[in-house]
């Protein structure tokens, strides 16, 4: 039986899901933390750190549990 050609398309994305960057809890809410501080503006974080702005304002907004009031 031949095997299935894989399409370009397809293998770019099995490609780039196995090559994800996984950040831990503690990498996450350090760059949430370092925003916050607001020694540099959130692009440049993002950009310094490799990851989207809406990735940075999604753990910002699962970190808003462990603020202290």
């Amino acid at each position: 039986m031949a095997k299935k050609k894989e399409s370009a398309q397809s293998s770019v994305r099995r490609i780039r899901r196995k090559t994800r960057k996984k950040y831990s809890a503690e990498d996450k809410i350090r760059i949430v933390i370092e925003g916050l501080r607001g020694e540099m503006s959130v692009a440049e974080l993002c950009r310094k750190e490799g990851i989207s702005q809406s990735l940075y304002y999604k753990w910002s907004g699962e970190q808003v549990p462990l603020r202290i009031p």
